[in-house]
């Protein structure tokens, strides 16, 4: 009986995922190694530019109306944070075929990952637990934006309440600009 409990506390001890809260100045927390629009793997190390990169955490290019203007406003107005050194990556819970959809439908030219099974969200702690497992949305994100530098430190968190508002294209780029 007392191995029984001992396997029990060792099975949930390693099964349960360990949150990874991003701290400022410290590494990325959460080992990315997801695939892209077009289901090819790619890292920290394979997307960030000359200074870093910016991970955009949005609930969904397929069906959030709130992500895919976020996703267009950086289609539209991003070009000054790439030329700053900095590479703009989306992160979600879409699978890759619908990020290609939404990619070549919007001519979106940024790097877009497939966090299937929210591993990633899960682990940052970012999770938005309005949803129960069973619903169409469990796994998606609270929007939030992650400034790593080109050693993939966090250099920046930018968040808003709620999934409605979130962290414009100027003010990331203000943020950058402060970092230097």
């Amino acid at each position: 009986m007392r191995i029984l409990a001992l396997a029990v506390l060792v099975i949930f001890t390693f099964s349960t995922p360990v949150l990874a809260a991003a701290e400022i100045g410290q590494p990325f927390p959460v080992e990315i190694s997801l695939k892209d629009h077009n289901g090819e793997v790619q890292t920290l190390e394979t997307l960030r530019g000359d200074k870093g990169t910016v991970l955009v955490f949005v609930r969904s290019a397929d069906w959030c109306p709130y992500c895919q203007v976020q996703l267009l406003d950086l289609r539209t107005d991003g070009a000054p944070i790439t030329e700053a050194g900095y590479n703009i990556v989306s992160v979600s819970y879409d699978d890759p075929t619908l990020l290609k959809k939404f990619k070549d439908k919007y001519k979106f030219q940024y790097p877009m990952l497939s966090d299937e099974g929210s591993v990633v969200i899960k682990a940052l702690g970012i999770l938005n637990e309005d949803y129960a497992k069973d619903h169409f949305a469990y796994g998606v994100p609270n929007p939030t934006v992650y400034i790593l530098g080109h050693d993939a430190s966090v250099q920046a968190i930018l968040a808003e309440e709620g999934y409605r508002k979130r962290p414009q294209v100027d003010v990331i780029l203000e943020t950058i600009k402060g970092l230097e």
